[in-house]
């Protein structure tokens, strides 16, 4: 297991070794899935089914939530299964589809994240020219942008991750593959090339949270020059669930790329790793729906008819 082309499996060693840990942290990932599969399609469901809720806000939030479950699906499944069966073994080519579809996931939802903040941006600061501005075929194309930033990022970060002949072991300590940890095992030239990857998308992150920061500043501005409270309260009350994701979801993947990660990672990187791949998913239904009436409503009358 020389290189990328003979080496046919990789080792998953993320968690304790212990079956009764495994058992454990089995379960606790099959709950969080659940979970997220729940509420994530619980939104698709309710925003496609009523017709109340056709509108740009809910279109992107549907995204968004489709996003969430192929986040989660990419690692969740894998790990669950492995701690169930006691293999922690994923094949190459499952490796290679694993790191492609995550960072598909990963950047078309921080892509769709910044497109949600022009939604807001619009909608608060020129309502008067919402409509126009956020029509059906616009709302599509910023969608398909987002998807095929996705889809590019994540087919340059798999042919640079995977190019490289792998001189190291084939463990990675890691319950999914990650692509720092995957750098420990190839070569020099493969590391500077995906090295420079990684300082490419962090600067494509950093121009998408700038984006969003300026977009709220005007929002807020707007929202204190509002006559009506009731007006203002219901303008943040749209607004604050997006900051909340954008916050937790960019601050936490930023963190765990961008510091350096040792070669046998503590339990700080292995909490940051579950924290940015599988709360935000998790969480994001119950942030989007609880505080939102109009998506309570609509999930009463699907429920109830």
């Amino acid at each position: 297991m020389a290189n990328g082309t003979e080496m046919m499996e990789f080792l998953l060693l993320g968690f304790s070794e212990v079956r009764e840990l495994q058992l454990v942290h089995a379960t606790l990932f099959l709950l969080v899935y659940l979970a997220a599969l729940t509420g994530n399609l619980l939104i698709v469901a309710v925003t496609t089914l009523d017709r109340s809720l056709h509108t740009p806000m809910y279109f992107f939030l549907r995204n968004l939530s489709v996003l969430d479950l192929c986040l989660i699906s990419v690692t969740v499944p894998k790990s669950f299964f492995n701690s169930v069966t006691n293999n922690n073994s994923i094949s190459f080519q499952g490796c290679v589809l694993q790191v492609f579809f995550f960072v598909l996931a990963f950047v078309s939802e921080v892509a769709l994240l910044t497109v949600m903040s022009y939604d807001r941006y619009v909608a608060i600061c020129h309502p008067l020219h919402y409509e126009v501005v956020m029509n059906r075929g616009a709302c599509g194309k910023m969608s398909a942008a987002s998807w095929l930033s996705g889809g590019l990022s994540g087919l340059v970060h798999t042919v640079a991750t995977f190019s490289e002949p792998f001189s190291g072991p084939n463990v990675i300590h890691q319950f999914f593959c990650e692509i720092p940890q995957l750098l420990k095992l190839s070569g020099p030239q493969g590391n500077i090339r995906e090295y420079s990857l990684v300082v490419l998308s962090a600067s494509s992150f950093a121009v998408c949270f700038a984006y969003i920061i300026a977009s709220y500043i005007c929002i807020f501005l707007a929202v204190l020059r509002m006559p009506s409270v009731e007006g203002r309260s219901k303008a943040f009350s749209t607004c604050l669930p997006h900051i909340i994701v954008v916050t937790f979801f960019i601050s936490l993947s930023v963190s765990e790329y961008l510091i350096p990660s040792s070669n046998c990672p503590s339990g700080l990187d292995l909490l940051l790793s579950i924290f940015y791949s599988m709360v935000p998913p998790a969480l994001n239904p119950v942030i989007y729906s609880l505080r939102n009436k109009a998506m309570k409503a609509a999930l009463g009358r699907m429920l109830c008819p």
